[in-house]
């Protein structure tokens, strides 16, 4: 069945000064550049069919560190959420916003001021995931460099959880995390994961193994 490996890019030096980066060329600092050799050792092992990254620069930074001489695809629907007139602004102050109280417990209903919906993020995000899932094939491993609430949404998605609720996961910067989609559900072999990866060969079966199977 078709694998997706989630990599967060590294910390940025938005990340580390508080601030909502958005869309604007947030680089990696020099944290977020170990963060993502570190990936790249992890990442190692596996054999991807294809690579596909955010189009932003910190996204295309962090796989040039992780998996140096590989050219990634970008896909738009991958990118960072439209945050609009949040974007370049500290989270603390952010904090204060009228919006804040919704974004946490119910951010279907949100669309930033002169940006985009959580809801549009979302779909935008996991149709992406469905296109390249088709491309790469039932028995294809693919690697996709993107940000954290984009992760969290497709994330979500696999769960079967309503958007409303996935603020209750977190992604690491750095991180990997593993889906694998069958013909029935996705399975969520890995979330915000900093440990060595290795990819098992696919299984073909859609069920869950009754007590937890085996591994």
């Amino acid at each position: 069945m078709t694998t997706l490996v989630l990599l967060r890019h590294g910390r940025t030096d938005a990340n580390s000064a508080g601030i909502l980066a958005g869309d604007s060329p947030a680089a990696l600092d020099e944290v977020g550049e170990q963060q993502a050799r570190a990936a790249g050792e992890r990442l190692a092992a596996v054999k991807f069919g294809w690579v596909v990254s955010s189009p932003l620069l910190r996204c295309r930074q962090t796989l040039s560190l992780a998996l140096p001489g590989v050219m990634p695809v970008i896909e738009g629907g991958l990118t960072e959420c439209g945050y609009g007139d949040w974007a370049g602004r500290k989270l603390i102050e952010l904090m204060g916003e009228p919006h804040w109280p919704a974004i946490q417990a119910h951010p279907s209903a949100i669309t930033f001021p002169g940006g985009e919906s959580m809801a549009a993020m979302s779909a935008r995000a996991v149709a992406a995931v469905r296109r390249w899932n088709e491309t790469v094939g039932p028995e294809g491993v693919w690697l996709a460099c993107t940000h954290g609430d984009i992760i969290k949404a497709i994330v979500a998605d696999a769960l079967g959880m309503h958007l409303d609720q996935f603020q209750r996961i977190h992604v690491a910067p750095g991180s990997l995390t593993v889906i694998r989609y069958t013909p029935v559900r996705p399975f969520l072999l890995r979330l915000s994961d900093d440990g060595p990866l290795a990819v098992e060969p696919a299984s073909t079966s859609s069920d869950a193994p009754v007590g937890g199977g085996d591994d």
